[in-house]
């Protein structure tokens, strides 16, 4: 990890990168971001949602220097930085009313195309407003994890519904996320434009970030990051993200 040692933002996914799949960061993983929060700004971007971050690891960094974090939730749809007042919104790029509308109705034609059956049991929603996003979870937005792994592990049935998706509401960005998510935002919006507002917003030029991501293969979520041409670094789950950090503070300290 030599070669980005000196890059002066790191990025990093959510879900199955610093955290299992809506579970809490564990505390190994928050000394390592604190660590890393001293010498280099470090911004997380993720298809949850705000109160999603804070309820899964914002609380675990309280005693890192957070005038070095930035969050991006809902794939870079919103962003918020800290201030003296706590967390403050810079941006939100929030979906109308009526854009809500539609995404629903075509979530409820294309469950009837595919036929998508709601399960018995749903652990919170299965279709959650984020207000700049709309997000279905297979199970509910706060399903188990060994059910939501269990559902979808190759996309294909996901990939199929957005198939469908993309024929109703073609004015809108749709793709994969999470375990068994599908995410809705605004056109163009997906976690490229994220980086880029993450350049726009904090002055640093896209050569000088770092991507950190499980999900960077064609079709996955973090993928149209790699056109940004940000360097990036795939990793397969929070242990080897602690790895990849490890190694670069060690470069760091050389």
């Amino acid at each position: 990890m030599k070669k980005h040692k000196d890059k002066k933002l790191f990025a990093f996914d959510l879900d199955k990168t610093l955290a299992e799949s809506k579970q809490p960061m564990d505390d190994e993983m928050a000394e390592l971001l604190c660590r890393f929060l001293e010498r280099v700004n470090v911004a997380v971007i993720s298809g949850g949602s705000f109160a999603q971050f804070q309820k899964q690891f914002v609380p675990k960094l309280s005693s890192g220097k957070l005038e070095s974090l930035f969050l991006f939730p809902t794939c870079g749809s919103a962003f918020y930085r800290y201030g003296k007042g706590g967390w403050e919104n810079v941006y939100t790029e929030a979906l109308s009313p009526e854009d809500k509308s539609r995404i629903l109705l075509a979530f409820e034609k294309m469950f009837a195309e595919v036929g998508f059956t709601r399960p018995e049991t749903v652990y919170g929603e299965l279709i959650e407003d984020r207000d700049t996003q709309i997000t279905f979870g297979a199970y509910g937005s706060t399903a188990p994890l060994h059910l939501k792994s269990a559902w979808d592990p190759d996309r294909a049935k996901r990939l199929k519904m957005i198939e469908v998706l993309a024929k109703l509401i073609p004015q809108f960005e749709i793709r994969t996320g999470g375990t068994t998510s599908i995410d809705v935002t605004r056109k163009g919006i997906d976690k490229a434009y994220g980086m880029r507002q993450m350049e726009k917003h904090l002055k640093i030029p896209l050569h000088e970030m770092a991507f950190v991501g499980d999900d960077l293969g064609p079709g996955g979520n973090d993928h149209p990051v790699i056109a940004t041409g940000v360097a990036v670094i795939e990793v397969t789950d929070p242990e080897h993200t602690k790895r990849v950090i490890r190694d670069i503070l060690e470069a760091q300290e050389l």
